[in-house]
């Protein structure tokens, strides 16, 4: 008879991993959320994850690229686990070391990163149900392929002689076996999801106790005219909800920081080293402008690009407090998560909108955009300048200095490249002619800090059409983009754009990556005309 052991070792190694891990996710929200074993796993990954393969991960995933790191180190998880229920079978001391290392070592990254051992407790709880859950499967195992007439286990040999005599039909403890695997499983993965479920209401509850109460601001954004917004179905809003406001980040879980206790530091090669407090920031008069800000791994065509009117006080008049030394061209942000970034030091200092923000679309920060205080600063990419939860200014020198970022191969400066999208007609869309006989398409084009002069658009091969253009809100915003089409004929079609900024630069239609300091090409959709 074909012995089913392996099978059976293996699988119990793997339920014993996601129970493990689904205790440990579950437990963690009587603690606190920094103490679930996949958070520490995954912040202790994050930094060594080469930036080809986390360019790739944002590439495909999008904002929904920490999820995607929670779900692949549990399928790692329960793969090892499995392994490790293999070795079982013949070295079962072996395979209990295995699993218990497996299970301390968020323990271990944790204590060694200056965690608490409080905050130890939910992964030491989940390896000892972990371990126990093992322990009880594989005694199963045994005694299922013994009552199923497969080779004798000489653990379980007792327990299958307590069965003697009893009236088991061969297989019936290795359908109960599976059956209670599964089981098992699925409860795992049940407090896994309701474990990452209840740190994401904690975060948003979290959020929402501390909110600021925001002054009014001392210079208002202009108001917003009716020609900013094309009002066009399928066409993103001039102005980004904050709950649909692209997040890129690289912690799991954004830092809780009281606004009561914040402060920043403004520090290195300066005359005078400035601190200043949430209640002295809220003190100044406050300014408020709309800038778009993009994320340098963007792909062409991408959605991580948004539109916010910001609330904070202008970066330029704080450093003028600190009085940068001569020979100084850079300023290290620092977050309280420890992200730092490296910002040209004349972009916080000449006549642009870089912000100290505390307020994003008339309220507070929210905790995923930076909460109390970020920076905004118009024409760079995110990499090098929207510092979130920042503490910090170092003014310095590109030569002293490198940013996380840049030290994983990506540019220094990260100015913002001429870009425009197809947002309408959408992907593979079949569209009928509007009452004039045209097909519509548009979209949206930035290129901050310098601002969109023409939009051109082509279906085909044709030739290139002048776009209508929304009314600008300011160079630091993108504008959306009409272009109608007469008499196209029934069948399938291209749709592509090319922006053109007020400086004259034609959008770079040569396709290339991201690295290292963004994503070139022109974006093109496929459709059909009804």
């Amino acid at each position: 008879m074909t012995d089913r052991r392996p099978l059976l070792f293996t699988l119990a190694g793997i339920v014993a991993t996601l129970v493990y891990f689904g205790a440990g996710e579950f437990i963690s929200g009587a603690f606190s959320a920094t103490s679930a074993p996949l958070l520490i796993l995954g912040q202790t990954i994050i930094p060594l994850v080469p930036t080809a393969m986390i360019k790739t991960a944002i590439s495909i995933f999008g904002t929904n690229d920490k999820l995607a790191l929670v779900i692949t180190l549990v399928i790692v998880g329960a793969i090892l686990g499995g392994v490790i229920g293999r070795i079982g079978l013949h070295r079962r001391a072996l395979s209990f070391v295995l699993l218990i290392g497996l299970g301390i070592l968020p323990v271990v990254l944790l204590l060694s990163t200056g965690g608490s051992f409080l905050d130890a407790v939910p992964a030491l709880l989940g390896v000892g149900l972990g371990c126990a859950v093992y322990v009880g499967l594989i005694r199963f195992a045994g005694r299922a392929e013994q009552l199923s007439g497969g080779p004798v286990d000489n653990d379980v040999k007792l327990d299958a002689d307590a069965h003697s005599g009893t009236d088991l039909h061969p297989g019936t403890d290795r359908r109960a076996f599976f059956g209670l695997a599964a089981g098992l499983s699925v409860v795992g993965i049940a407090a896994i999801a309701a474990g990452q479920s209840a740190a994401i209401l904690a975060r948003n509850a979290a959020g929402a106790v501390t909110k600021l109460v925001l002054p009014r601001p001392a210079t208002s954004a202009p108001k917003i005219p009716a020609g900013a917004d094309l009002n066009i179905e399928g066409l993103a809003p001039i102005i980004t909800p904050n709950d649909d406001f692209y997040r890129i980040d690289t912690t799991l879980i954004p830092p809780s920081v009281d606004a009561a206790s914040w402060s920043l530091r403004i520090h290195g090669m300066v005359d005078e080293e400035v601190t200043i407090t949430m209640d002295e920031l809220l003190e100044l008069p406050l300014e408020e402008h709309r800038v778009s800000l993009t994320c340098v791994s963007n792909e062409v065509g991408g959605d991580l690009v948004g539109n916010a009117t910001w609330l904070g006080y202008p970066v330029r008049e704080l450093l003028k407090r600190a009085k940068p030394q001569d020979g100084a061209d850079m300023v290290l942000s620092t977050s309280d998560d420890g992200f730092t970034a490296s910002t040209p030091l004349e972009t916080l200092t000449d006549d642009r909108a870089s912000l100290l923000a505390v307020g994003m679309n008339g309220e507070p920060l929210p905790r995923d955009h930076g909460f109390p205080a970020r920076l905004v600063v118009p024409g760079l990419y995110g990499f090098v300048s929207a510092t979130k939860w920042v503490t910090e200014l170092e003014v310095t020198r590109f030569a002293d200095k490198e940013a996380y970022w840049t030290t994983r191969g990506w540019s220094t400066h990260g100015p913002v490249l001429v870009a425009s999208r197809v947002d309408v007609p959408r992907a593979g869309a079949q569209v009928n002619p509007n009452k004039d006989g045209q097909i519509v398409t548009a979209g949206m084009a930035w290129a901050q800090h310098v601002g969109i002069a023409e939009v051109r658009v082509r279906i085909d091969s044709g030739d290139w059409h002048t776009a209508e253009l929304s009314e600008e809100l300011n160079s630091d915003t993108w504008r959306q983009w009409r272009c109608a089409f007469d008499d196209l004929e029934s069948g399938s079609h291209t749709v592509t754009v090319r922006a053109v900024d007020a400086d004259g630069n034609v959008q770079i239609s040569e396709r290339r990556p991201a690295i290292p300091g963004s994503a070139t090409g022109l974006h093109d959709r496929d459709f059909t005309v009804a």
